[in-house]
């Protein structure tokens, strides 16, 4: 009976998606025309994540482990540890004053309308070639000269062991931070993998925990700074974790 639930509940989140997808995808879709507006676009986008986190059930609770504060006019990289689909629509929530561009994989454009949407507002990369991981860099870099900051999911997926709690990071959101001297945000996303994990038989309407851990300036060593970040995400989650 519970997995009749749980599917019924994911078939709830076809239908939300579905509508607001249209709904917000059109004046996104005409918005992203322009890069000067996309930050009009993006208040549509948030309203989208708004719409499918809350109207899941799912809500959160925001601690502040640093009180570090956000610079409205300077150009970040975002990350966290990524267990869920929802990670995307809860950073799109937490970054309200900056408008910000995922860094995700190609196969997504392949969903119906939604990757109408995807392609225009996000940096795509096809990480089985090496050219298109190359030129991230460059695809990055034109986003945050228009005023938009970048999100990385440093994981670079999610493992299929779920038993992995955090997963070996990717140098792509490090590498990013030092060629554009762009400070790091590191928020731990806790709870979301058993609220809504990406097995579709499984999750229940919950209450996930966000740590914003602070902001780390760029460095000259991607590799350290990789290795700070992975470290005080980690720290926070055998802290925090139940």
């Amino acid at each position: 009976m519970a997995k009749v639930l749980n599917y019924l509940w994911r078939f709830w989140l076809l239908l939300l998606a579905f509508v607001f997808t249209i709904l917000f995808g059109i004046p996104v879709y005409i918005l992203s025309f322009y890069k000067k507006h996309y930050k009009y676009a993006y208040k549509f986008i948030r309203c989208w994540s708004y719409c499918l986190f809350y109207g899941m059930g799912l809500r959160y609770d925001l601690t502040k482990l640093s009180s570090q504060k956000l610079d409205k006019n300077q150009q970040y990289v975002f990350i966290s540890n990524h267990t869920s689909i929802m990670d995307i629509m809860l950073m799109c929530i937490l970054c309200s004053d900056h408008p910000i561009c995922f860094v995700g994989k190609k196969e997504l454009v392949k969903i119906p309308i939604f990757g109408t949407i995807y392609k225009r507002v996000c940096v795509m990369v096809d990480r089985s070639s090496a050219r298109s991981r190359a030129d991230v860099y460059r695809r990055c870099a034109e986003k945050m000269e228009e005023g938009n900051s970048i999100v990385i999911f440093p994981e670079g997926g999610v493992p299929d062991d779920t038993s992995i709690i955090l997963d070996e990071f990717k140098d792509g959101a490090f590498t990013l931070s030092s060629k554009h001297n762009s400070p790091i945000v590191i928020f731990t996303f806790i709870g979301l993998k058993e609220i809504f994990p990406f097995d579709n038989s499984k999750g229940y309407p919950g209450k996930a925990k966000v740590y914003f851990n602070g902001i780390f300036p760029p460095s000259d060593s991607p590799k350290d700074l990789k290795a700070e970040a992975f470290i005080e995400i980690k720290k926070t989650l055998a802290k925090h974790s139940n």
